[in-house]
């Protein structure tokens, strides 16, 4: 089998689909049966997927080197042509929602409908994107893959297709998120000013329908003992339509219970997650919720939305709440922190739960889909 995949979301900081992409590229050549994967970004082709991980480069720091073939530029109807005939003799993999329209055995991974469910959560470039180009590359594909049931499902309503022409694919998560010594923990917390246990952890971009502001209104109903033994820490990108929930975080900051780390690089997350005291997520729309199994995998234990894919990622693991109703998902929190039982059953439960999740087994199962498309 000959496979064309797009790596157009690789980048040196990765997003949860980028964290995808990448594994598609680094373990799928290496499948039983998989003759040769060339790799595609924005209508050339990608000698070293891994190239595109690396930071810019910086004054003085020499660029990758570039093959021969690389340095001849064809001219752009000479790139389409060639692009053409490799997709006759390969099947073609979009795992970032889009194909280029000469892909005739396409496949595409839809990871969720945010785009039309929350259009004012994404900048409008990435709107007009959808708008020319995704119900086309749907259209187009041969098979589209979802991340999760709820997605599928949500997708066959959306798109009115046929059942069989969508497949979930449940995403995996990295054996670097487990369960890690306390020392180890602990002596890394220390760049942060952190103590192993000793802080409520959200990893999440900022924007609307993460509902970081309900959690931040439920964190202070908290009594100020709990606030004060266990603060809130916030990991991620400022995203969109963010000035007021920027304005709360510093206002919270101030009080003492809360602290806003912005982007943390990728080699210091597990170990954030394995030194938390709880992991909370209130999201009213996934399409999966790789965060939420991160934290299961690190053993810590999970609040999380009663919406869409994350319940049926966390296998009844995790606390599930109303993220509207502001008083439950404070006492879920305070559960979360202070509620021994619950929270060592929490534990084991998310540890049981996220074992059945891994990126060999979503591999496996991508590659399927491409077997069963016809030649």
């Amino acid at each position: 089998m000959k496979l064309i995949l797009s790596v157009d979301a690789l980048a040196p900081v990765l997003t949860g689909i980028g964290r995808y992409a990448w594994e598609l590229a680094s373990r799928v050549p290496e499948v039983a049966g998989v003759e040769s994967v060339r790799m595609f970004r924005n209508g050339r082709w990608i000698a070293n997927a891994a190239d595109l991980l690396l930071p810019a480069p910086t004054v003085g720091r020499p660029r990758p080197r570039k093959t021969l073939r690389s340095k001849l530029k064809l001219p752009g109807w000479a790139r389409e042509l060639e692009m053409k005939r490799a997709c006759r003799r390969s099947a073609f993999h979009g795992p970032n929602y889009f194909l280029p329209p000469y892909a005739e055995r396409g496949v595409v991974t839809v990871h969720d409908l945010s785009v039309f469910k929350f259009p004012e959560t994404h900048p409008p470039e990435r709107i007009r994107h959808f708008e020319r180009d995704f119900f086309r590359s749907v259209e187009q594909a041969t098979h589209l893959i979802t991340d999760s049931e709820a997605t599928r499902n949500e997708l066959i309503v959306f798109l009115g297709c046929a059942s069989d022409k969508v497949t979930a694919v449940p995403l995996g998560v990295s054996r670097q998120f487990a369960p890690h010594d306390h020392d180890k923990v602990a002596a890394f917390l220390r760049r942060y000013d952190l103590a192993t246990g000793g802080y409520a952890l959200c990893v999440s971009t900022l924007e609307p329908r993460k509902k970081i502001e309900s959690l931040l209104r439920a964190y202070r109903t908290l009594p100020t003992a709990v606030r004060e033994a266990y603060p809130l820490i916030l990991v991620g990108g400022s995203g969109w339509l963010s000035e007021s929930l920027h304005q709360q975080i510093e206002r919270f900051t101030n009080e003492g219970w809360l602290r806003y780390l912005g982007f943390v690089p990728e080699a210091d997350l597990h170990l954030l997650y394995a030194g938390a005291r709880a992991f909370l997520y209130p999201s009213i729309y996934e399409g999966f919720g790789l965060p939420v199994l991160e934290a299961m995998a690190s053993g810590v234990p999970v609040v999380t939305s009663d919406r869409t894919s994350l319940p049926e990622v966390t296998q009844g693991a995790a606390l599930l709440i109303d993220p509207d109703n502001i008083d439950a998902l404070g006492e879920a929190v305070e559960k979360a922190l202070c509620d021994e039982i619950w929270r060592n059953q929490a534990k084991t439960r998310g540890l049981t739960v996220a074992q059945r999740y891994s990126w060999e087994r979503c591999i496996d199962a991508t590659v399927a889909v491409y077997r069963n498309i016809p030649k």
